[in-house]
């Protein structure tokens, strides 16, 4: 793959992934609940129409057609924002494509607070934690167009359920196409120090390094790890991050209350007890705002990361 990016949507790059992967693969079928534009599959819709179905306003429907198109034998990916992904078809993700294990992708557009004006209805702040006990369901949260272009060609190929959540406008650059990932693994960014440890997902991703930046100046050394697989989590990086600083924070376009932070937080407590604070979304519903915005008010300002992680660190 040779791709320049700037800075583009990652719905976008994800119509443009599945595309290419549809070239390869004549199984991939794309099914829409009044989405299809919105969630990436305008280009598969031009070059395969008759394997991009929208079905209107049906989300039950389309991930009991996913799941049926999956039973026999198709590769499916099945499209809507993220509110109505986990929470309007969390039984049938749950029953009928989890249970048996079909090969079934689950795209959540709009999630986080990606939502922006459309307000509360259609931010996906809960979606990560509504979905993360369901078994047999993998879950990634790719930073930007570039990522979003690799983990989609990844869960293509992966043979199973995934989530994979993505966002609506353009966000900033923060990878190229020499990005490598990989299901279940961490993917660090920086390493200068044992001060404290920054975990951090999809949108809050540059963030974090922007807030790393803010540290570094000040004197701060600290390592900067990305989690694009939410789950199954790189466990091992976890704890090798939390032995080295004894000191770890988690930063997301979430729910504070059952997301990165969570599960991070989950594996700390069981295997290696260690200090923990999540940055993220506390607990509340918010605003009807740009995304950026919003993500400035309610989370993840770079400074206030910072201030945060400065302030973990003296009292350490």
């Amino acid at each position: 793959m040779s791709v320049v990016f700037d800075k583009e949507s990652t719905r976008v790059a994800f119509g443009n992934a599945l595309a290419r992967m549809a070239d390869e693969d004549d199984t991939i079928m794309y099914v829409a609940a009044d989405t299809l534009k919105s969630v990436g599959g305008t280009k598969m819709k031009q070059k395969y129409p008759d394997r991009a179905l929208n079905i209107g306003i049906a989300e039950q429907n389309m991930a009991l057609m996913g799941a049926g198109m999956a039973a026999s034998g198709a590769k499916v990916f099945i499209a809507t924002y993220a509110t109505f992904a986990s929470m309007r078809i969390c039984e049938q993700i749950r029953t009928f494509i989890c249970y048996p294990n079909l090969d079934v992708k689950i795209v959540a557009g709009l999630s986080g607070l990606s939502g922006g004006q459309e307000g509360v209805t259609h931010q996906g702040i809960e979606d990560v934690g509504v979905l993360r006990s369901i078994p047999n369901l993998v879950i990634v949260e790719p930073a930007d167009a570039a990522s979003t272009e690799v983990i989609t060609e990844a869960i293509t190929k992966y043979k199973g359920p995934v989530y994979m959540r993505i966002g609506r406008n353009a966000s900033p650059t923060v990878f190229d196409d020499t990005y490598k990932f990989e299901i279940g693994k961490a993917n660090p960014l920086i390493d200068k120090g044992n001060d404290a440890a920054i975990f951090t997902t999809g949108a809050a991703v540059k963030r974090a390094l922007d807030a790393e930046k803010i540290l570094s100046l000040e004197g701060y050394k600290v390592k900067v790890i990305e989690m694009p697989c939410v789950k199954p989590l790189d466990e091992e990086a976890v704890i090798a991050a939390a032995k080295e600083t004894g000191l770890v924070f988690t930063t997301e376009d979430h729910n504070i209350i059952g997301g990165l932070g969570s599960a991070v937080s989950e594996v700390l407590a069981e295997k290696c007890p260690t200090k923990v604070e999540r940055i993220g979304i506390r607990d509340r519903f918010t605003e009807s705002a740009d995304h950026e915005e919003l993500l400035d008010k309610y989370c993840l300002l770079p400074r206030d990361i910072a201030n945060c992680v400065i302030a973990g660190i003296k009292n350490k």
